[in-house]
């Protein structure tokens, strides 16, 4: 998801810039704060959860736009694999379930709030894969801003043409449809998607289209994903479209490429879309061929700003480059590309082939995602531009509360795990000095972690092994508190001394020191230490590169 952008004057406080939640106290490890039931529910693996384990979603809906409600039935297939007969699914209020079957049996559940507890009435058996089908109907949540406080949107273009679109990744899709509603859990066998719309409309969903049903009024649109997909990634685009499509040669060979935007759009978005293939060459060059070749790439215009569905990435920057016309570095190279184009299909490898097992480790999908930003750049503009915009963002920083937010509880890190995010990784390529050997490892990650669920310890342990560099200390300083290292040091004629203060117990990390113009490594530590040079030390600073404070001291 795209980070909100705030015109608020900016301050040190416990305020926001994204829908993330505010947390009200910090502390190393941990964070303190209020938790409810209904958070537990959806943010852990449940009993009634952890029994069974989604092979495929069969979703079938249909949206009645005069009135901006919707009906259908979510067949579910399913792997029974440990005990347990009680079920929880999960559907938002005012959404409601008509009626739940298993084998021509209805089935009966009770309620706590957004989670729904289902007795199965036959024998789940460890290995046997079975299927309930719920029936649901209702007027979803009106998005208020989508796509950070997300639910349905209900708008009209220009020639009073329904423009309609689903954005839920903080709210949860089960705003909208019945599901085991964890990121942990994605269908392993894909999932397809019939949306049912007015006959004059369009839907385009995630993945292939593979059929066109003509009722009487309607037209029924069957979209099929064979890849996992995380259930927030499920969407629907609803409008007047036209569509054109373009064959891509690939790492893995020819990809589809889709694109899908409002008729009176279709001059610009020819013109702006023209960016895709140059963010598919940049992004398989440093990390690996796109994820789902089966599935197809698509963009696709939707009333709100954009969002990284799986395969069916959103557009709404208005065919402008930069952040709605604006440059987030300040320093003109956010200018040279679609924020939003290269930004939210940054995310089809890293929240949509890596995805985080628990929201609160959300840098995952974020922190790589805001850095993709900038290998694009380095991609088609050279590592200065690289460079100089990675180090521009460091502006929009806040330090508020740690990245890593708490498990089990539906609870997101700070909005810092977007610029935070990328900076971190900026600087580890400086420690690897390898640009190599870097872009290597985030190759491999995507190849080692295709189409799961990760820990962000999991990407952290790998990091470290495949660097060759110890970086557990490096990730505890960065992702779980909100110091920045700070490097205090002294100059006397030939001698520097140097070392840290704001971190972690046992934290070290070299960085590049240019004295008198020259680049040198130095090491500090908690303890001072001290290095002589050959002349007189006219100028000391520490290169840019490294996301670290400096500090000259008597």
């Amino acid at each position: 998801m795209v980070q909100k952008i705030s015109n608020k004057p900016r301050s040190f406080s416990l305020r926001k810039l994204s829908i993330l939640a505010i947390v009200i106290f910090i502390t190393y490890p941990a964070i303190s704060q209020e938790f409810t039931r209904a958070d537990t529910l959806r943010g852990s693996i449940t009993a009634e959860r952890a029994w069974w384990d989604v092979l495929h979603y069969d979703l079938s809906v249909e949206v009645f736009p005069e009135e901006k409600s919707i009906s259908g039935k979510n067949v579910i297939q399913y792997k029974v694999i440990s005990t347990g007969d009680v079920m929880q699914i999960d559907l938002q209020d005012p959404m409601k379930i008509e009626k739940i079957l298993q084998d021509g049996t209805e089935i009966s559940f009770t309620s706590e709030g957004n989670a729904h507890f289902l007795k199965l009435k036959k024998n789940q058996k460890k290995g046997k894969v079975e299927k309930i089908t719920i029936h649901f109907s209702g007027k979803p949540i009106v998005a208020r801003r989508p796509p950070w406080d997300g639910g349905f949107t209900w708008s009209k273009d220009s020639n009073g043409k329904h423009f309609i679109a689903t954005s839920n990744q903080g709210i949860g899709s089960s705003v909208w449809w019945p599901l085991k509603d964890h990121p942990s859990e994605e269908p392993d066998n894909g999932a397809i998607i019939s949306v049912t719309t007015p006959k004059d409309l369009m839907d385009v969903s995630n993945g292939r289209l593979k059929n066109v049903i003509e009722n009487e009024n309607t037209k029924t649109w069957v979209w099929e994903v064979k890849s996992p997909i995380n259930a927030y990634g499920i969407n629907i685009n609803i409008g007047d479209y036209v569509h054109w499509s373009e064959k891509y040669k690939g790492e893995k060979g020819i990809l589809d490429m889709d694109y899908y935007a409002l008729r009176e759009n279709e001059e610009k978005a020819r013109k702006q879309f023209k960016q895709a293939p140059m963010m598919m060459k940049a992004f398989e060059h440093w990390f690996g061929p796109y994820p789902f070749y089966e599935d197809g790439y698509k963009l696709v215009e939707a009333p709100y700003l954009g969002m990284e569905h799986q395969s069916s990435v959103t557009y709404g920057n208005k065919y402008a480059n930069g952040y709605l016309g604006k440059d987030l570095s300040g320093t003109g190279w956010g200018l040279k590309f679609d924020f939003i184009i290269i930004h939210e299909s940054g995310h089809e490898w890293f929240a949509n082939n890596i995805t985080n097992n628990d929201v609160a480790d959300m840098w995952i999908h974020e922190g790589f995602t805001n850095y993709s930003e900038n290998l694009y750049l380095d991609y088609h503009f050279g590592k200065k531009a690289s460079s100089e915009y990675v180090i521009g963002v460091r502006k929009n920083i806040m330090n508020d509360s740690p990245i890593i937010g708490q498990y089990n509880v539906d609870n997101s890190g700070s909005s810092d795990m977007y610029y935070k995010g990328a900076n971190i990784l900026h600087n580890i390529r400086q420690l690897i000095a390898d640009d190599e050997k870097w872009r290597n490892i985030l190759r491999e990650m995507n190849s080692e972690f295709y189409h799961q669920n990760v820990t962000s310890k999991q990407v952290e342990k790998y990091i470290s092994e495949k660097s060759g560099i110890n970086l557990t200390k490096y990730f505890d300083q960065y992702l779980r508190t909100t110091m920045i290292p700070k490097v205090e040091y002294s100059v006397a004629g030939e001698i520097l001394k140097f070392r840290y203060v704001d971190i972690v117990e046992n934290f070290e990390m070299p960085v590049i020191a240019i004295i008198n113009g020259k680049e040198e490594w130095i090491t500090p530590t908690s303890e001072w230490n001290s290095k002589q040079f050959s002349s007189t030390i006219d100028s000391f600073s520490i290169k840019k590169d490294f996301y670290v404070n400096s500090e000259a001291v008597k």
